[in-house]
Formats: C-alpha cells, sequence, structure tokens
C-alpha cells in the first residue's frame, strides 16, 4: 500500500511549545498499540462464543474491555486519519477515501508531540492517513520498526499493525475452513446461503491467526522485560470487513473493541471504570485517542482536539454520544453521518436517492457481496436482506437492545419520537460544534482550500456559511415537498455549497433542475443540475447535460475529484450515455495532479465500469 508523501512546509515549533510540558511524574509509562485491520469486538473475550482468541483473551483478563468503542469512520483511511489527528476528518476535509488534504500550519500529529516529550515512536507498518503527515511524525515507519530500535531507558510508544483480518483475506482461496461455516451466526441483513457462510468463518479463522501474531508481540514484550512499564492497547480499525459492515456507518461497521491493560505502576493513569478483567460500556471513539495517549504521558492535549482523553491526568467527563461518517468510498460518492448513545443509533441518510450497495470493484471480490447482489435480481432476499440494494431513507434509527444488526427502522416510530429528537439535536449540535466541511462537495473542499488546510476554511464563517449548507442539505435530504420551496431559495444563494444542495435536492425529489444551472460557475452545482436533467429531464435535456458530464469528466482541466464525481453520474445513466462512448474514450487517462490511489484505481475503475456498460 502506497504511503502518503511528506509535507515540506516548516513547523512552527513555537505554536505547539505550550503543549509539550509534560506533568511531573516519578516514571512515565511506554505504551504499545497493538492493531488490526477489520475487526469488530469479535474476540472471544468480547462475548462472541464463535471466535477462538486465546492470546487477546489473556490481555483482557488483565486488562479492561471499551464494549463501546467507535472507530468514527467505518473503513480504514479516515479511521485512522481520525486516530492520527485527534481531529474528525468531516473537519479537515480528509473524510473521502485518500483524498488527501492538509490540516493548518502549527499542527502536529499525535506522535510527534510524544516524541517531543522525548519518547520512541515507531509504527510497523501502515499508515494510510488522508493528510499530508508533518516531518517529525515519527522516529522509524516502516517493517523494520520497533521499540527495541530505542536508545537505552527511553519511553517508547510502538505500533504493531497486524493485516491478516483485512477484507481482503476473507476472500483468498483456497482455504481450508477451521471455524464450522456451519455453525456461523449469519446477520439478518445477510443472505444464509454458502457462500456467505464460508466468508463468515473465514474471517474467524483470520481473527485466530491475527491472535497468534498478537501473542508473539506480547511474549516479546515480556521476554524484554517491559510487561510491568508498558500500557497496552489493542484494537480493529473499524468494523469486520464483511459487506454491510465495511464502509457503512452503522454500529455494525464502527463498533469495535478497545482493550487497555495498565500494569499495577502505572493504575493511577486509569480511569475509575476501568476493571482488570471487566468490561465498560463508556462511549469512547477513535479521535479520543491522540488526547489519550498525550495525557498518559503528562501531556495536556492541544486546544485543537475535537477528541477528548479517557485515561491520564487530563481524563474528561465521559462522552453522552459517539459520531460516525461515511463520505466516498473508493470510486462511489456518499454522504452520511451517524450518532449513537448507549442504547440507539441514529442515521442521517444526505443522499438517500443512492442505494446503499452502490457498486465498488473492490468489494465485488467478496463472494458475500456477489451472491447477495444476485439473489436481490432474483427477487429472492426478505425484506431485511433487500434493503441494502434499495435507496435510503432520510433518517434511520435502531434500538441495539432489541435490533443488534440495525434492520428495524424505528425513525417513524411514534413511540421513539424523543429518543429521535435527541439524537437529531445531538447530529446538528455536533455538525455544528466541529464545523463540518465533509457537507461540501469534495472538489468544493480542494477548490476552497486552495492548496491550504480545509480545516481553516471551515472554521471560517465567511468562507464557509456551514448554517446555510446544513440548513439546506436538511431540506434537499428530507424528500418533504414542504421543503421545496426552501430548495427553490436555495439556488439563488451566492455561496456554491448551498447552490448545490439545492439543486441535488430536486434530484431527489426526481425534479429535473432549470437548465440555467448547467451554467453555474461551480462545476459541482454543473454535476449535480446534469445529475437531475440526464434522469428526469426531457428528451431534449439529455444532449446538454451528457456534454457538461463529458466536459467536467475531463481530470485535467478540471481536476480529480470534479471528475469522480462526473464519471459517477454518467454511470448512473447506464446506456443513456451510449452516444457520449467516443468522447469518454478520448479523455485523458490519467490525472498525475491526483493521489496516486485516486489516479490509478478509482478513476480507472469508473471508466472501465462506463465502457463495460456501454459496450
Amino acid at each position: 500500500m502506497s504511503q502518503p508523501r511528506i509535507t515540506r512546509r516548516a513547523f512552527s515549533a513555537s505554536a505547539a511549545a505550550p503543549l509539550l510540558a509534560a506533568q511531573p511524574a516519578p516514571a512515565r509509562p511506554n505504551i504499545l498499540w497493538i492493531t488490526c485491520e477489520d475487526t469488530g469486538p469479535h474476540l472471544h473475550a468480547c462475548g462472541d462464543d464463535y471466535s477462538v482468541t486465546p492470546h487477546l483473551d489473556q490481555l483482557c483478563r488483565r486488562g479492561s474491555i471499551y464494549m463501546n468503542a467507535w472507530s468514527n469512520a467505518p473503513v480504514c483511511a479516515p479511521a485512522r486519519t481520525t486516530i492520527i489527528s485527534g481531529v474528525y476528518p468531516t473537519a479537515t476535509g480528509a473524510e473521502h477515501m485518500r483524498s488527501m488534504t492538509r490540516m493548518p500550519d502549527g499542527w502536529r500529529m499525535f506522535p510527534g508531540y510524544l516524541r517531543d516529550a522525548g519518547y520512541y515512536c515507531s509504527n510497523n507498518v501502515k499508515e494510510d492517513y488522508n493528510l499530508l503527515k508533518p516531518p517529525g511524525t515519527w522516529d522509524h515507519s516502516s517493517n523494520k520498526a520497533h521499540w527495541r530500535l530505542r536508545a537505552p531507558q527511553q519511553p517508547f510508544f510502538s505500533v504493531f499493525n497486524l493485516t491478516i483480518t483485512h477484507e481482503s483475506q476473507i476472500r483468498t482461496r483456497p482455504h481450508t475452513w477451521v471455524h464450522d461455516p456451519a455453525k456461523v451466526r449469519v446477520p439478518a441483513y445477510h443472505p444464509d446461503t454458502p457462500e456467505v457462510r464460508q466468508d463468515w468463518a473465514q474471517y474467524y479463522d483470520n481473527i485466530t491467526t491475527m491472535d497468534s501474531q498478537a501473542g508473539r508481540i506480547l511474549a516479546d514484550l515480556d521476554s524484554d522485560g517491559l510487561s510491568n512499564d508498558t500500557i497496552v492497547f489493542f484494537f480493529g480499525d473499524h468494523g469486520s470487513g464483511m459487506p454491510r459492515s465495511k464502509r457503512w456507518p452503522y454500529n455494525s461497521g464502527l463498533n469495535v473493541s478497545i482493550v487497555a491493560s495498565i500494569p499495577e505502576k502505572f493504575r493511577h493513569l486509569a480511569p475509575k471504570d476501568y476493571l482488570p478483567g471487566g468490561k465498560t460500556g463508556r462511549l469512547v471513539g477513535f479521535v479520543d485517542l491522540a488526547p489519550t495517549m498525550l495525557s498518559l504521558a503528562g501531556i495536556r492535549p492541544p486546544a485543537f482536539y475535537q477528541g477528548q482523553a479517557f485515561m491520564g491526568p487530563h481524563e474528561a467527563s465521559p462522552r453522552s454520544h459517539v459520531f460516525g461518517f461515511r463520505g466516498r468510498m473508493d470510486e462511489r460518492s456518499d454522504c452520511v453521518r451517524s450518532v449513537r448513545n448507549q442504547r440507539y443509533v441514529y442515521v442521517r441518510n444526505y443522499m438517500p436517492h443512492k442505494i446503499y450497495g452502490q457498486h465498488l470493484n473492490y468489494m465485488w471480490e467478496t463472494p458475500t457481496t456477489r451472491v447477495w447482489e444476485r439473489l436481490y435480481k432474483e427477487g429472492k432476499l426478505n425484506a431485511a436482506q433487500r434493503k441494502f440494494w434499495e435507496p435510503k431513507p432520510a433518517e434511520e434509527l435502531y434500538d441495539l437492545q432489541t435490533d443488534r444488526d440495525e434492520v428495524s427502522n424505528l425513525a417513524a416510530s411514534p413511540a421513539h419520537g424523543k429518543v429521535l429528537a435527541e439524537l437529531r439535536r445531538a447530529h446538528r449540535e455536533h455538525e455544528l460544534k466541529i464545523r463540518d466541511i465533509g457537507l461540501l462537495p469534495e472538489a468544493e473542499i480542494h477548490s476552497r482550500a486552495a492548496g491550504g488546510a480545509p480545516y481553516d476554511v471551515g472554521h471560517n464563517p465567511a468562507a464557509y456559511p456551514l448554517e446555510r449548507v446544513l440548513d439546506t442539505a436538511e431540506a434537499a435530504a428530507s424528500l418533504k415537498d414542504s421543503d421545496t420551496p426552501k430548495l427553490t431559495a436555495a439556488m439563488k444563494d451566492p455561496d456554491s455549497g448551498v447552490r448545490y444542495w439545492g439543486v441535488m435536492g430536486l434530484l431527489m425529489r426526481k425534479q429535473p433542475a432549470p437548465a440555467a444551472f448547467l451554467e453555474d460557475p461551480a462545476p459541482s452545482v454543473r454535476i449535480a443540475a446534469a445529475e437531475s436533467l440526464g434522469h428526469h429531464g426531457k428528451p431534449d435535456d439529455l444532449k446538454p447535460a451528457m456534454d457538461t458530464l463529458v466536459e467536467l469528466a475531463d481530470p485535467v482541466k478540471h481536476g480529480p475529484y470534479a471528475a469522480m464525481h462526473s464519471l459517477g453520474v454518467i454511470d448512473s445513466l447506464g446506456l443513456k450515455a451510449k452516444p457520449w462512448q467516443d468522447a469518454l474514450a478520448a479523455l485523458p487517462a490519467d490525472a498525475p495532479q491526483a493521489p496516486e490511489r485516486v489516479r490509478s484505481e478509482y478513476i480507472k475503475r469508473l471508466r472501465e465500469h462506463i465502457a463495460a456498460t456501454l459496450a
């Protein structure tokens, strides 16, 4: 996997100086992270009787399990971006898969603050951030990185990431199953087929293999005589790699179990809810990991952090809610936000016209995805299983106590009106508090930042009228006829982000946008208008709509993010785009200014999918 390039911008040491004063203490703990890919609360010690994880279960007996931890993002890059920055990617413009953005001047990724306080920081090996990495983040980040390379007696923060549980390993064949596929618990949203059972069983086989790898790291720590001086954490980077878990901000995609083992020597750094061998229901998110690590080292977290410490001298009060999000997943655009309290999950779909199961080349390599889609097309699924292949409602509400698979939507239930109102309010307050710039189209995030930090743009009300954008996005996604006048007014707004959601509201209501918006100064507004006219306009509207989309699909002229957006719309039009087949084939094949994965995979996949459809 390619690593993000390092920015050459200078870091202002004076800006960070107040953060680096460590609280006096007789000793500072070492901190070890054992992380893995695509693994939810599926350790045996978490209560999963199908799972076999003896080494990590032993760690759990020494430590405490945070059962209600959320990864904030249901896929690797934005989840890891949340961890490393201590800030929601929806505030830094970094929510979209490998859409590289900058942090504001003077910010550091949290290992940099630990290094300034004297820690040796090593990472073995995955980074995968959507933010450019400042100089000084790691002492060593490679497959050779290890705490053993530090100076004698130097405290360390060391990360070891285990990849065997990644989504790609679920479908590796041939495979000899150790876990019996017949004993798999199939979630209510999946069809019960041999392919699904085999994929789930292989997922658990891989977890057992990962457990052995984790056991060897813990054995190394013990053999080095460091176990009594080291706080150990274990967690996966988001929920399971199975479809509808990974990439979706439900509890199934966001819930991980963070295991924390604090030796007696440092028990004074533990929170009150810490119980060796026990479990806690405290709500924590990945955004809280950076401030927690700094707090454990005696460092006051910087003021710009949106996370809060849940351990150490700078521990904050427990959260009442945790928050999730979904942006562009590989080559497919979307905009979803979610929030949970101790019992309920609320999902706000800002693009309900898009089905859940948008075609992603990578996800279709998993046998479960293919058989699930085939059975849908054959009409052989029940209501819970069909949902993934159909448009989304504006809002979703699930009771985790009675509906662990989140298939019974209670948003329209009068008995749950107060819960819905509470979580709606929590969601809106969160959006306004963090200044969610991810409500803008991805191309606009980059164009408004103009090479700088999207966070700075988002926190400048003159540059980003968040309240108007949010109000219009909510009205657009509500699908209510009563909100249509708001959309008409929004299309006259001087801000292109507001106009974009006004046009999107018409699209979602299956209404054609005025053709004049094909000439809007903002490419994203033109794309939204073309999508509306292409799907819901008159026959004569198709040509100007497609001409607009083909023009904006040029990644050299209009940039990779507008090109991806436009190609996605063209793909959605299917055979309507056939007359433009040659024009599409003549588009530049590369976008040299784009991040590597965007140019070599996502744009390429969209063009290939369109070509296959039109062939």
